[in-house]
């Protein structure tokens, strides 16, 4: 039971900032999904997702397929990718997770802090790093929208109890408030997609507690009823 608990002690630990996630805003999960199937989805699959699942956060089939699918012929289709993992393995050194269940294993903070913790350094082989993953071999997709920063003289990015702070060396696309905006909806996506019946499953919990509310009332009732002439 204590094993799992020595395999966390033993890692390094880091500063999170805590991810906006809000499984019912549909506008921001549409934009998240938008975003994975842009970047994420030509390296990374989600195979235990369905594109046909995106019809839950508010998207017609038509909106699907004309507008998220790259590579897959239907929109019942899993979100896979063309790049075998042997490939994948000689290109990069490992082949890249799938990312079906990603919000789960790291939680959307650790995703939302990583997504934001790349910064400049020579001395990797893609000429990246990040604060919460160390010698991390993905490099940053996205650095034309949030820009080329660097970590600030004397910054710890393995500090747990302080954010590390960044230097921008070189503007992206986007304004760090914008960019930001846009890796909480691809957080937010990503949540939802590890387990998109979450939100159903939490409102039918509250439905079975209310019954089993009143049933108890009732049973209560009815075993009195029928010991009343022993007790």
């Amino acid at each position: 039971m204590f094993v799992p608990l020595l395999a966390f002690g033993s890692e390094e630990s880091a500063h999170l900032d805590k991810a906006p996630v809000n499984l019912d805003d549909y506008a921001s999960l549409q934009r998240g999904a938008r975003i994975f199937t842009n970047y994420c989805l030509s390296c990374h699959s989600a195979n235990a997702m369905r594109y046909s699942r995106l019809e839950d956060i508010g998207l017609s089939k038509d909106q699907i397929k004309n507008n998220l699918m790259f590579a897959a012929a239907n929109v019942g289709d899993t979100m896979s990718i063309s790049m075998s993992p042997e490939n994948a393995k000689e290109w990069f050194g490992a082949a890249p997770p799938d990312l079906s269940v990603e919000a789960r294993a790291r939680t959307p903070d650790w995703l939302y802090t990583y997504l934001r913790g790349f910064y400049l350094d020579p001395s990797r082989p893609t000429g990246w790093n990040n604060t919460v993953f160390e010698k991390v071999g993905m490099p940053n997709v996205l650095w034309s929208l949030q820009g080329e920063q660097v970590l600030k003289k004397g910054a710890d990015p393995h500090d747990e109890h302080a954010a590390p702070e960044f230097e921008l060396v070189k503007a992206g696309k986007m304004t760090p408030i914008e960019y930001n905006a846009m890796v909480g909806d691809l957080v937010n996506y990503l949540t939802w997609m590890g387990e998109p019946i979450k939100t159903t499953r939490q409102e039918l919990g509250i439905v079975v507690l209310l019954f089993l509310g009143v049933f108890f009332v009732l049973a209560y009732y009815l075993k009195k009823e029928f010991w009343k002439d022993i007790h």
